[in-house]
């Protein structure tokens, strides 16, 4: 009855001085008659109703009213619903199998029934019974279209390739969905990588991502600018409309002041633009490495630092520069039981073998031994300038050697010192994972790196600030954690380890990290 009271609190004087003379949908009166609330209602997950009034969104404990009119629910035949709309990369293949894992999981039939073009239904019923428990209805589009469904009430969860913009999130606050960069009101569920592929034969095996940008402003129309052929690049991405053409422009041309070229094509899909770039021995496309198909995925190098592939370890470090996060956005407002039971499931072990087996990056951390890092040792020896001395190179080798680094990393938005979307979902995963004991007895260290700009004290100084507020934001998240179980460390390299050159806004953006060490 909590909810119910402070809901009556708030609206009491008003319903009892107001005069409501228009027909609504449906009226709930608390069980000994004194109150009573009249509105359309907007949602019931089998514990609340969510009822739309004159006086704004209510959420009433239905356990404390009897609900009376045309749009109240059957309460003996609830069927929990839930309508997941955005990005087709997400809707058409993970979202589907991660429903189907889930039903299994928890002992549901599941039936799948597809309504129209790209619009999918997931019907979970309890075994040995023909109750139906709920439906989850898939729209896969664009990320633009997820979010307008999502703020004019078609849809509950948003499936975005990209971070909620400015105008959708100033948007999603008026309309009452709260503040969905807010923590708990996304989620990174997947990860995936941005990747230029070309079609088979093609000499050219990597790019800096400078040149990637040149070749998508027009400014490289040449394949011999970049050491290939004699022959002019076109150049392919996907739509505007999507999450992943528009972080092509985000991600790639603005950190530049750069634009697209004129002469590249648009895609409304990815098999699309695979299947034009197999097509054409001069193209170059921008898709994600779930989607490449039969292309050559070229790796992204830098004279800095070392070519670097988008696999799976490469993509939870954010090694790789492109690394595209998969987001689920999540409005403030209560979801059925059966939604919170399948969110909670996406961060389990079992769903990340799902995530695996369809083809994106999982979240599970991984250790990497320290054998299995000689390329970045290697380029940090042949990087060295100066004001980086072969003692502190000899200290960072001791001090990592006898650990083993983790996937799990830490990197900050463009120009800021705030952790990225990547990076605050890793905080709540290595805060979980503490809180189930995988750390207990075990030493985590928190090593900071920064990029070269200004001088190698300084930027050490910088490098052990980020490493300590990092640790400091995983401990907190990790409220029932035993840390006194764990032994937590920091240690900051400054410019030791580059991972690409300083020249870029790229570069010092992936050298400015924190990694975690374990032993």
């Amino acid at each position: 009855m909590t909810i119910l009271r402070a809901a009556f609190c708030a609206a009491l004087f008003l319903f009892t001085t107001a005069n409501l003379t228009l027909a609504q949908d449906v009226t709930l009166s608390s069980r000994d008659g004194s109150v009573t609330i009249r509105g359309m209602l907007m949602g019931y997950d089998g514990e609340f109703y969510r009822v739309e009034t004159e006086f704004g969104e209510l959420t009433v404990d239905g356990s404390g009213v009897v609900c009376e009119g045309p749009g109240c629910p059957n309460l003996q035949a609830f069927v929990a619903e839930m309508v997941i709309s955005g990005a087709a990369t997400t809707g058409e293949v993970l979202i589907p199998a991660l429903i189907e894992a889930f039903g299994t999981r928890y002992g549901y039939a599941v039936t799948r029934e597809t309504l129209e073009p790209g619009v999918v239904s997931y019907l979970l019923s309890e075994r040995g019974g023909e109750r139906a428990a709920g439906r989850f209805t898939i729209h896969s589009g664009t990320t633009d279209s997820g979010f307008a469904d999502l703020l004019a009430n078609r849809a509950d969860l948003v499936m975005a390739l990209r971070e909620i913009r400015p105008d959708e999130l100033r948007d999603a606050i008026a309309e009452g969905l709260g503040n969905l960069r807010a923590i708990g009101r996304n989620r990174v569920v997947a990860l995936d990588a941005l990747v230029p592929i070309v079609a088979p034969g093609n000499p050219v095996v990597q790019l800096t991502l400078p040149q990637l940008s040149r070749l998508y402003s027009g400014e490289f129309d040449n394949w011999q600018a970049v050491g290939g052929p004699d022959a002019p690049v076109v150049p392919h991405l996907l739509t505007a409309d999507t999450g992943l053409g528009q972080a092509v422009e985000d991600r790639l041309m603005t950190p530049v002041g750069a634009r697209l070229s004129r002469d590249a094509v648009r895609h409304s899909s990815d098999q699309a633009l695979v299947d034009a770039v197999l097509a054409d021995p001069f193209a170059i496309g921008l898709t994600t490495a779930s989607k490449t198909g039969n292309a050559v995925q070229l790796g992204l190098s830098g004279a800095c630092g070392f070519t670097v592939n988008a696999t799976r370890r490469s993509a939870k470090t954010e090694d790789y520069p492109l690394t595209a996060p998969v987001f689920l956005y999540m409005p403030a407002r209560r979801l059925p039981k059966l939604a919170r039971e399948f969110l909670a499931y996406t961060r389990q072990p079992a769903a990340q073998l799902v995530i695996r087996r369809a083809g994106f990056v999982d979240q599970m951390p991984e250790e990497i031994p320290i054998e299995d890092q000689g390329a970045r040792f290697a380029n940090a020896i042949a990087q060295a300038g100066t004001e980086v001395s072969l003692v502190e190179l000899q200290r960072m080798v001791s001090e990592l050697t006898p650990l083993k680094r983790l996937t799990t990393s830490f990197r900050f938005e463009a120009g800021s010192s705030l952790l990225d979307a990547q990076s605050r979902s890793n905080v709540e995963q290595l805060a979980a994972a503490m809180e189930s004991g995988m750390y207990d007895g075990r030493q985590v260290v928190f090593v900071g790196f920064s990029d070269g700009q200004g001088d190698a004290a300084g930027n050490k100084r910088i490098a052990a600030d980020r490493a300590q507020a990092v640790r400091g934001a995983v401990t907190r998240a990790a409220r029932t954690a035993d840390l006194d179980r764990i032994k937590l460390g920091v240690q900051a390299f400054g410019e030791a380890m580059p991972m690409a050159c300083d020249d870029s806004a790229w570069g010092r953006q992936v050298n400015r990290r924190v990694e975690v060490w374990v032993r």
